[in-house]
């Protein structure tokens, strides 16, 4: 029988690939804000007890997944959102030496960092974590950040080129015993090396999010998560991580998991929890921080039509887009189980006020999903 990637990152013990039927993760637990765009009380501040406090409740129930967000700076606005916040390497390693069981990842822009210093940090996280280490692959979009480092944001396909290089570079550097030399169009390496490797063989998980189709393949070729912006009806949702798979599987003969990002908003009764999400996005909202978030993506009144930019940025100040998971307890619940269905392996959550609600839900919402299988 041949032994798949996955199957090898299975036996090596990296928490995503956990057996249970819903893997779990937060998401932006370093940036200031979070994933929701608002001013409201309890809003997260990035303070380290706070990081450190989400890591925690993340490893207390086991959460497979912990990924921050790679940010160089803020959306302006009133809470100038996510303009404060811990540098992704860094943070992993942090958070790596007080979590135990969960699985903590970096997210990278390629052209940010020099692919040798990013395996060297990257393997040194996973002897930190004890083989719990992940990689998120990032290309950039956010044109004034790139700007900062002195370089061009390059053509959207041309950063996919850069990132494939970068990423030849750093796995040859994990895996090879012999020196790495590499001379392309993006990067030239003379006799490097790391050591020690990952403890993770044959390497650490990687993950990327790429919604177009160049960003599709280099998923579906180098790395074992691939993470989707979520659709809102769940037949297209479905359809979508079926596609995904199915391009993996075909094209490369590879098996890759398909993870997406929800938030959520737990009310005593579902009007509560429909109240609370219309107060904090509509009432204590930032929205000029939205409007910079979404121009800065390419999204206008030009290419959109005004009522449907406007629920584009609704979603945003909800929680960056992700699927709104908004009722009861045992509403949370059924939606993530539907959400299971649609052949998702994992969903990334973030909660508007983000330790007061985080730990409710592991008060009230995650015994739950323990008795409904889902986290068995």
């Amino acid at each position: 029988m041949t032994t798949t990637r996955a199957d090898s990152l299975r036996e090596a013990g990296n928490p995503v690939y956990s057996d249970r039927k819903l893997r779990l993760g937060t998401f932006s637990t370093n940036l200031q804000g979070g994933c929701a765009i608002s001013t409201i009380d309890g809003v997260l501040q990035a303070e380290w007890p706070n990081t450190i406090e989400l890591a925690k409740l993340a490893d207390g129930m086991n959460f497979e997944a912990v990924v921050p967000v790679g940010r160089w700076r803020g959306f302006g606005g009133p809470s100038n959102f996510n303009g404060a916040g811990f540098e992704c390497f860094t943070w992993a390693a942090g958070v790596g030496t007080v979590t135990e069981r969960t699985g903590v990842f970096a997210t990278s822009h390629v052209s940010t960092i020099h692919p040798v210093m990013a395996a060297k940090q990257a393997a040194t996280i996973d002897h930190i974590t004890n083989g719990r280490f992940a990689l998120n692959i990032v290309t950039g979009w956010n044109t004034p950040e790139i700007e900062m480092f002195g370089a061009p944001l390059l053509e959207h396909d041309s950063r996919y080129d850069l990132a494939a290089e970068w990423f030849e570079i750093v796995k040859a550097l994990w895996t090879s015993e012999e020196p790495v030399n590499f001379d392309g169009k993006y990067f030239r390496v003379v006799d490097a090396s790391i050591a020690p490797h990952p403890v993770q063989k044959p390497h650490p998980v990687v993950m990327n999010a790429g919604g177009s189709a160049v960003g599709r393949h280099f998923g579906a070729k180098y790395c074992d998560v691939v993470f989707i912006a979520p659709k809102y009806d769940m037949e297209e949702m479905a359809e979508e991580v079926a596609a995904f798979k199915r391009l993996a599987r075909e094209e490369y003969g590879r098996e890759i998991m398909v993870w997406t990002n929800s938030y959520v908003v737990q009310g005593e009764t579902e009007k509560a929890a429909h109240a609370f999400h219309n107060y904090y996005v509509d009432v204590k909202g930032d929205w000029e921080a939205a409007e910079k978030l979404v121009s800065t993506l390419g999204l206008n009144s030009q290419s959109i039509p005004p009522q449907a930019l406007e629920k584009i940025k609704r979603q945003f100040i909800g929680g960056w887009a992700g699927f709104p998971i908004i009722g009861t307890n045992e509403q949370v619940v059924d939606t993530l189980g539907k959400l299971t269905d649609c052949g998702l392996d994992g969903v990334l959550m973030s909660f508007p006020r983000y330790i007061e609600d985080m730990t409710r839900f592991r008060n009230e919402t995650y015994p739950l999903l323990v008795e409904a299988g889902l986290r068995g």
